[in-house]
């Protein structure tokens, strides 16, 4: 039966949250919000230029040299993020049709997540009290204190993906409205509504003009963005050539710079774990958001005694998966967000195939959804280290299986891709996962499921990134210390410059 796309109220779609104000962009763009259901257009927004984004630069640069947001206390602010986590929580059905309509997420399993978007304006606000913000500390060399103090960094671009547009924007925004930063938000162009219910959120919240605007727009405007001298930080999370991108440019004038950048998270089944557990759990997880979750389990790492076994079980788990419309209350997987990343996620399998995996199951489009981006869960086994599904990204419902001998083989196969963001270990022995997870290069590690705790720092190693999102650690990255010495704590002939 056809699903009509429910789709929220904008009231002002075809403008950019600029200064406190709707404004029309200063050309004749337009974003276009395709679904991945049935390729069709279902949504036209506004979508801005250079000189757009140049605007939104100036305005939020306006706010934090001369305007009160960073000159408030944590505690005022914090007040302002309670009032837009009120605002946005009225309007969690809103945030949950957006992303069941842009990327396909499940009806059922959206407003738990976009829920969990919200509790970041709520956990912000809760440091408040408790961070520290400043210190004393006594003089190394002479009697007397200095006072180190915690400041905003200044003005933030925040640029959130696709596959988690609300969840990975506030994420960002929380702490850096909180440290007193302003903030230019620039979403994917293939999900721009969550930006444009938060822009709401923060006009109705009464937010001082300037201190949270929104522009959409390409990719050669974009990078008028993280180019513009008036931004001293960009928060971004995508992929890794666009996130190297943004690195070397804010490096070369000395601009801070967070960057998520995936994974190819590996999942380690020790001996003494339940072989049948560990396959279906990791033929469910991979399923989860069709594998486009930048942290998903795509590697499992099992004994080569019990690889036949796990495969066994893998593919009877993944046959069983539903796939269906996301508003389909009995479908357990939906569609990829779009046809071009469907056709990524097959050409990844078929050149691993080329370079020896064989194909266990899956690796089709499902003969009963003709229409839309959906492709079947596949596994991939055989499969060796330097093969591509074993080193890339794939980001799609892809599973690859690699055998290890010892438990030193199974770290090194951990280890042995370009990145480092996530991690779990299959074992009731808590030494044994003591030890994998000290040696597993990773920013996570957990037991036996795939889980977050968004008070706990997340990012990674190598190519998945530098930096860190959630909890204390994601504040610190919006801050910038700055060591107060008073005169009276100088030494003789020592100067406080």
């Amino acid at each position: 039966m056809p699903h009509a796309p429910v789709l929220p109220h904008l009231r002002h779609p075809h403008h950019l949250f600029i200064d406190g104000a709707w404004r029309e962009p200063h050309g004749r763009e337009q974003t276009h919000v395709v679904s991945p259901t049935t390729g069709a257009v279902i949504a036209t927004l506004a979508s801005g230029d250079a000189d757009d984004i140049a605007a939104a630069v100036d305005a939020a640069r306006a706010a934090f040299d001369h305007g009160p947001w960073p000159h408030l206390s944590p505690t005022e602010r914090a007040a302002y993020l309670r009032r837009m986590g009120e605002l946005l929580r009225a309007r969690i059905p809103d945030l949950a049709n957006a992303w069941i309509e842009q990327i396909g997420a499940l009806a059922g399993v959206a407003p738990l997540v976009v829920g969990g978007g919200v509790a970041w304006f709520d956990s912000y606000a809760d440091l408040a009290d408790r961070y520290a913000w400043s210190e004393t500390r006594a003089l190394a060399d002479a009697p007397g204190t200095a006072l180190v103090v915690r400041e905003p960094v200044g003005v933030v671009a925040a640029i959130a993906p696709w596959n988690n547009p609300f969840g990975i924007m506030a994420g960002k925004i929380a702490p850096a409205l909180l440290a007193g930063c302003t903030v230019v938000m620039k979403p994917a162009p293939e999900t721009p509504i969550e930006a444009w219910i938060i822009a709401e959120a923060a006009q109705d919240a009464g937010l001082p003009p300037g201190v949270l605007n929104l522009v959409v727009a390409d990719r050669a405007a974009s990078d008028s963005l993280v180019r513009h001298p008036g931004i001293d930080k960009v928060s971004f999370t995508g992929s890794v050539a666009a996130g190297t991108h943004i690195a070397a440019v804010c490096g070369a004038r000395m601009a801070r710079c967070t960057t998520e950048l995936g994974g190819k998270s590996a999942a380690i089944v020790l001996d003494d774990f339940p072989i049948e557990t560990a396959a279906r759990t990791l033929a469910r997880t991979i399923t989860m958001s069709a594998g486009q979750i930048c942290a998903v389990l795509s590697r499992a790492i099992v004994p080569e005694a019990h690889r036949a076994a796990f495969v066994a079980a893998a593919v009877d788990e993944m046959r069983r998966v539903r796939i269906g419309h996301p508003r389909d209350a009995a479908a357990e997987m939906g569609p990829l967000a779009m046809v071009r990343q469907r056709e990524r996620v097959e050409a990844f399998v078929a050149q691993a195939i080329a370079e020896g995996a064989t194909l266990a199951t899956g690796g089709a489009r499902p003969a009963h959804l003709p229409d839309g981006a959906y492709y079947e869960p596949t596994l991939l086994t055989d499969v060796g280290p330097a093969n591509i599904a074993a080193r890339e990204e794939i980001f799609g419902p892809v599973l690859t299986v690699l055998g290890y001998d010892t438990l030193d083989q199974a770290i090194a196969l951990a280890n042995a891709t370009p990145y480092g963001l996530y991690g779990t270990v299959f074992t009731h022995d808590a030494a044994a996962f003591s030890r994998v997870a000290r040696g597993v290069r990773s920013g996570t590690l957990t037991q036996n499921a795939f889980r977050f705790d968004s008070a706990l720092p997340f990012g990674g190693f190598k190519l998945s990134g530098c930096g860190r999102e959630g909890g204390k650690e994601g504040l610190d990255s919006f801050t910038e210390y700055k060591a107060v010495i008073p005169a009276a704590a100088a030494p003789a002939g020592h100067s406080v410059l």
